[in-house]
């Protein structure tokens, strides 16, 4: 689900669909565009589970300054996805806790 006809911002440009890698699963989204915005029109809400209790976590002020919305990008933790543009063939995976470096963490929903 997206807003291509904002009612303020008006028509969204054009942008080219990419395939990125969710959780293992190919995904296809518009390039440029926030990670986030990308796994939210696919449905996906929860983006990583905290680290002392595995809570569920997403979007919360989409603008970079919480760390709700962090995943693993490219083995790389805690990236901020809703200010990461999305790039073609990028990996992004469910962030367990703190993450870690270089491996997958799997698709934990």
């Amino acid at each position: 689900m997206r807003i291509l006809d904002h009612p303020i911002l008006g028509k969204i440009a054009d942008a080219r669909e990419v395939e990125i890698i969710v959780d293992g699963h190919p995904l296809k989204a518009r390039e440029g565009e926030p990670i986030a915005a990308a796994l939210l029109a696919s449905g996906k809400r929860e983006f990583r589970y905290t680290k002392r209790f595995a809570q569920p976590r997403g979007v919360f002020c989409a603008i970079g300054r919480c760390t709700d919305c962090v995943m693993t990008v490219d083995g790389i933790p805690n990236i901020r996805t809703c200010v990461t543009p999305v790039q073609a063939g990028m990996k992004v995976d469910t962030q367990q806790g703190l993450g870690k470096w270089g491996g997958t963490e799997g698709g934990n929903e």
